[in-house]
């Protein structure tokens, strides 16, 4: 579970900027669970006071996609906080990004390694 500060704000940002689809709401607790794909596990969101202070010292959550540079190209034009350049590794390219408050998400294909990432 990450820690944001505004529920409106993360919504618009998991949502809007990431494009994660919905899979739970629990308003009245400010906590939102989101799909990652067809599997059970997902990534949920709880509304606590802290300060915006990016990068934080938080568990990084990593997320497959289909090209990690264009989804940084995406996320930057978008707005959203890129943290470095996208990095190539051994099975294709990474990238790492910050959302309001610091929780930050990695990006990675596998361009180089098909193989090796999800179907479809």
């Amino acid at each position: 579970m990450l820690a944001v500060g505004d529920l409106q704000q993360a919504r618009e940002f998991y949502e809007g900027t990431l494009g994660l689809q919905v899979k739970f709401a629990v308003l009245e607790a400010g906590i939102v669970g989101y799909r990652l794909g067809p599997e059970e596990p997902g990534l949920m969101i709880r509304v606590q006071a802290l300060p915006p202070s990016p990068p934080r010292d938080t568990p990084r959550v990593w997320l497959e996609v289909k090209d990690a540079r264009a989804a940084a190209a995406a996320l930057r034009q978008g707005g959203a906080h890129i943290l470095g350049q996208p990095m190539e590794i051994l099975t294709g390219w990474a990238v790492e990004v910050a959302d309001p408050w610091g929780n930050v998400l990695g990006l990675t294909d596998y361009v180089k390694q098909p193989a090796r990432g999800r179907p479809g």
